[in-house]
């Protein structure tokens, strides 16, 4: 036992002088030698792009503009572009033709007196005044036309919507392809609803839809009711005969809190529609669908579901062009409680304040649709429009309800104390409001008054739910601007003139990307402003610039009620409009960089006032 241990101890020993040893014969670490030569720099790599303040500023310059020299008739009113033919597209309502205005040597630098230009020039397009349609029975038969109202173009398809003679009778949809000079072959006519209005193709392309307006006679003898004619595209040719989407059975309503038997008459669709703040207004026997008049469509991107204004009775209308059905959606009220608001003429300065238990209904116009992280928006122009025809009128001012020969109604304290504060039938008692909405309770007193329009652009979500609205700064932008020429006619140079009415009247409306941002472009019918928003994210929308066109120092009127709007006879006087600038702009139309002639951002807008076609060139400062 002994001598096992000491061998142990021994081959330990051993081990451990080895591990000494070895490590006893490292030499010191020598000293450090010369650097070597230094490797080659490697390429520079590319700048990175300039960082931008959001929202961005925007430079608008007119590069171009054609006038008619036609006044008051509506000489310029919707535009369009024709892309192969670098051509702009305007109804000229008043000659019932289309100008055709080459923009193939548009350039990029702005005129140098954009209220008087007129360097572009048209070429006339026609189109007859009676065509062959097919009805429903197969059978091919005459309509006789009346005015053009609007005009679509895809690819190069051109699409003109025209009335019937009488406006309430059947109106039709003329087909042409259009050649490198933007001169056309037709192709055929199909019959729409009565009134088409306005049309749009979808972005396929698969489809042309037609709202149907179907105004009465203004005597109410006759009253169509408004439908959505959808048109079917094969190769660029259309179907015989339109499919038709109308505003009766064919309307759904999504709630699962209702069922079918919920809505399955008229009177059941009235009510629902009224309970959610749809607005009717009519002689008393009118149906839904002679109340609901389509104004406006934008279809999403998709080319599966399109929105349309129903205007006066401030809705949207939701259509499933694969069910072939509408949803009619109310879009609420506008509190004047929470914005200011310029409500008076009498002044006849910009004055702002706001007014408690006084709303404004959307009422849009034009409408478009862009997206947003897969999802659809829809931008609109809230202009505000009223039922006033010889038989039946909602229109009225304030003053009238409390007026013993009118409606001889009262005020509630609270409404009679805001229309004592800003000045009786001088202050609040001129603005225009309905009357359709006086006294839902019939007790005699009126607790909250209903003005036309927003005086704003909105957002909506694709279920209509409010996303954002300007608010008030159309109106303190222009009055900012503009000083005591804020809210001027647009048949005469008169500051204050339209806030009793609808303000600057919101009209036209379109959306476009430049470098890499999505933009709503805005214009006022009345005041002639353009607005330009960053809506790129719809929940952050910016505004970003101002124009107007409009010389405010010169003197004229016109009225373009009268068969001749510069009628001396009536103490008209024209001579000065040529140099006016442009008066009530209409329509827009945003085209791309990709596709514009002179390589940069345009928008083309129809003046109908003025007779002119204004193109704006947008770029980044």
């Amino acid at each position: 036992m002994r001598t096992r241990m000491t061998l142990k101890h021994a081959l330990l020993t051993l081990t451990l002088m080895s591990i000494l040893t070895g490590c006893s014969l490292d030499g010191d670490d020598g000293s450090q030698g010369p650097a070597g030569t230094p490797g080659q720099d490697g390429a520079p790599g590319q700048d990175g792009n300039a960082g931008k303040d959001l929202p961005r500023d925007l430079n608008i310059d007119v590069v171009g503009r054609f006038n008619t020299g036609i006044y008051g008739k509506s000489a310029a009113e919707i535009v369009q572009f024709h892309v192969a033919s670098k051509s702009a597209f305007a109804i000229n309502a008043d000659d019932n033709h289309i100008e055709v205005i080459s923009l193939a040597s548009l350039p990029t630098a702005a005129v140098g007196s954009p209220v008087n230009d007129s360097s572009l020039s048209s070429t006339a397009f026609t189109f007859p005044d009676t065509v062959s349609v097919k009805n429903s029975a197969g059978t091919t038969v005459n309509l006789l036309l009346g005015e053009a109202n609007s005009i679509a173009i895809y690819d190069d398809i051109l699409a003109i919507a025209v009335a019937g003679k009488e406006k309430t009778a059947t109106g039709a949809v003329l087909f042409y392809t259009l050649d490198g000079t933007g001169q056309g072959s037709f192709i055929k006519a199909v019959a729409a609803g009565a009134l088409p209005d306005m049309l749009t193709f979808t972005p396929d392309g698969s489809k042309l839809l037609v709202a149907n307006e179907g105004e009465p006679d203004t005597d109410y003898n006759l009253d169509p009711e408004g439908s959505i004619s959808v048109i079917s595209m094969t190769g660029g040719t259309p179907a015989d005969l339109a499919d038709e989407i109308n505003l009766s059975t064919d309307m759904t309503f999504s709630s699962d809190l209702l069922s079918a038997e919920d809505y399955d008459t008229d009177a059941k669709r009235r009510s629902l529609l009224s309970a959610s703040g749809v607005k009717f207004a009519g002689p008393l026997g009118t149906t839904v669908a002679q109340n609901l008049e389509p104004e406006y469509i934008a279809v999403a991107a998709d080319s599966k579901t399109a929105y349309v204004s129903l205007q006066e009775a401030n809705a949207i209308g939701i259509l499933d062009l694969t069910k072939m059905s509408i949803e009619v959606k109310a879009l609420g009220l506008k509190d004047w409680g929470l914005y200011g608001i310029d409500f008076t003429n009498e002044d006849e300065v910009a004055s702002f304040r706001t007014l408690p238990n006084v709303y404004g209904m959307y009422q849009p116009d034009s409408i478009a649709t862009y997206r947003w992280n897969g999802a659809t928006f829809i931008l609109s122009a809230n202009e505000g429009d009223s039922r006033d025809w010889d038989a039946y009128s909602e229109d009225i001012r304030v003053k009238d309800i409390v007026d013993p020969d009118e409606f001889n109604l009262t005020f509630s304290t609270a409404l009679q104390a805001l229309y004592d504060e800003t000045g009786g039938k001088d202050g609040l008692g001129r603005l225009k409001v309905t009357s359709a909405r006086l006294d839902p309770n019939n007790d005699g007193v009126v607790e909250k008054l209903y003005a036309y329009g927003a005086r704003s652009f909105s957002i909506w979500d694709q279920n209509i739910n409010l996303v954002f609205d300007s608010g008030d700064d159309f109106g303190r932008i222009s009055a900012a601007v503009l000083g005591n020429n804020f809210n001027s006619a647009h048949t005469e140079n008169k500051g204050d003139n339209r806030s009793d009415d609808k303000g600057g009247e919101p009209e036209a409306i379109d959306v476009g990307e430049i470098e890499g941002r999505t933009y709503a472009f805005i214009g006022q019918e009345r005041s002639g402003d353009l607005f330009v928003y960053d809506v790129t994210n719809p929940f952050q929308a910016a505004f970003v610039a101002h124009y107007n066109n409009r010389n405010f120092d010169v003197d004229f009127e016109l009225d373009d009620d009268l068969d001749n709007p510069c009628d001396e006879g009536e103490g008209m006087d024209c001579s000065e409009v040529p140099n006016a600038g442009d008066l009530g702009p209409e329509s827009i139309k945003f085209i791309s960089a990709e596709h514009s002639p002179n390589g940069n951002p345009l928008l083309l807008i129809g003046n109908e006032v003025s007779g002119s076609v204004t193109v704006y060139q947008v770029t980044e400062k």
